[in-house]
């Protein structure tokens, strides 16, 4: 009896090793083909990922456009100026991210503005919404692949010159980059642009000229400075307005900087255009809320709208 009990419980034991054994044979291999699937997912390179967003663009549209557009916080209303072919969500783009900013519709819309052939960003990518670097100019590298040779870039941001007012318009000339991180860092694609892109002038002075002229013909106020970019997404403190004026700061965002970059690395001629939506004057600063950045946006969007038209018509 006992040499029997012994035998039924070696035969168990003999079992359970063999199932064990199958499904430990069996996780290997599945966890082998993740990883060779994960690794395939990661063999693909940003140059390939921009070449599959192109086609599904192109399969739907077979222009080439002349200029790219950026719209921010509020400022979307000048997609309704455009003569559209097509509108294309951002979630049927390969790769494209989705905007998670109330404000930022989410849509590629493709057509004529002013007799040039346009490709606009209805809504952008920000850092605080959790976006790496490249996910954010992920947009720019299509638009280049497209055929853009000039883009234009528009934000909503807070004021730090004393001089400016909210609804001013104001055209970067320069910016200063605090986001903390740069979308050029990593392995550099000769095919994209170079390792090492000068950034002597990243906003064109011969676009600004022109675009300072057509606001000068129709009577709208400008003024050319100095753009900040912060992370974000809470405003800033007293300590940190002051410090940024400090530094040469005209006007401070969370925006527009990582595009620029990456524009002007892939060979593009850039306007950048602010919308001052609010003040961040240390010593009478008042309460702010990203509603009151886009009622104040959509106040002076007609003004921003204008000088866009116009600088397009005079291209």
């Amino acid at each position: 009896m006992t040499s029997y009990s012994f035998v039924i419980r070696a035969l168990r034991s003999a079992v359970f090793a063999v199932v064990l054994a199958t499904c430990v044979v069996g996780l290997t291999e599945e966890s082998v083909q993740s990883s060779a699937v994960s690794a395939s997912q990661s063999e693909l390179s940003e140059y390939d990922m921009i070449q599959e967003a192109v086609a599904v663009i192109r399969s739907r549209w077979d222009k080439k456009p002349d200029v790219g557009i950026v719209l921010g916080s509020g400022l979307g209303a000048l997609v309704e100026k455009i003569d559209a072919d097509v509108a294309i969500p951002y979630e049927e783009i390969p790769h494209f991210a989705r905007s998670t900013v109330e404000s930022h519709a989410g849509k590629l819309i493709l057509g004529t503005l002013e007799g040039k052939t346009v490709v606009a960003m209805q809504g952008r990518f920000h850092y605080y919404e959790g976006f790496t670097p490249k996910q954010i100019t992920f947009p720019i590298r299509v638009m280049k692949a497209l055929g853009v040779e000039t883009l234009v870039v528009s934000n909503a941001c807070g004021g730090l010159n004393p001089q400016y007012r909210p609804g001013d318009v104001m055209f970067i000339e320069d910016h200063i980059n605090l986001l903390g991180m740069n979308p050029l860092i990593g392995p550099n694609d000769e095919r994209l642009g170079p390792r090492f892109p000068d950034m002597l002038e990243p906003y064109s002075h011969e676009l600004i000229e022109k675009a300072r002229k057509v606001a000068l013909e129709k009577g709208i106020h400008t003024h050319t400075g100095v753009y900040v970019a912060v992370a974000g997404p809470n405003f800033e403190t007293r300590a940190e307005y002051r410090f940024l004026r400090g530094i040469g700061a005209d006007v401070v965002g969370m925006s527009t900087v990582p595009e620029v970059i990456v524009a002007v690395h892939s060979g593009m001629k850039v306007l950048g255009i602010s919308i001052i939506t609010d003040m961040g004057l240390p010593d009478s600063l008042e309460p702010t809320s990203h509603e009151i950045v886009v009622a104040n946006a959509n106040k002076a969007e007609e003004k921003m709208t204008a000088i866009v038209a116009g600088f397009l018509k005079a291209l």
